[in-house]
């Protein structure tokens, strides 16, 4: 992030290019690739490819709590369900979607079914309040 932070402040005007050669234009992808190999050998780790930051960004965002469709938005993937293969939760990240139930001060009517011992389903309802 820092690099990044620094990179906008010299960002020259016009340039609408994170990353660009000393005519201004877009670093080519093999170039950037190549660098990125580089960076990581030199940082010595093991098993990442450039392709894993696509992962990275789509996990991170989903963790913050932005929204599936911004994420496919800005990650321009083409369906939901391809930013689900890349958006990875860990479980800590989802506490506050089931502390939304701590919220809910109403009654809760439950229907539940038990089994008898002839086979036959009877209806149970249970009134659970908070």
């Amino acid at each position: 992030m820092d690099v990044l932070r620094e990179k906008l402040k010299l960002q020259k005007d016009g340039v609408e290019h994170v990353f660009y050669n000393h005519l201004l234009r877009p670093v080519q992808f093999r170039n950037l690739i190549r660098a990125f190999d580089a960076a990581v050998e030199k940082a010595g780790i093991d098993d990442l490819r450039f392709h894993d930051l696509r992962h990275t960004f789509a996990t991170r965002l989903v963790q913050g709590g932005v929204g599936i469709y911004e994420v496919q938005k800005l990650g321009r993937w083409k369906s939901v369900t391809m930013v689900q293969r890349y958006a990875h939760h860990y479980p800590e990240s989802l506490r506050p979607a089931i502390e939304v139930m701590d919220g809910i001060k109403k009654p809760i009517i439950t229907n539940l079914s038990q089994l008898q011992k002839n086979g036959v389903h009877k209806p149970h309802i249970q009134l659970v309040t908070s």
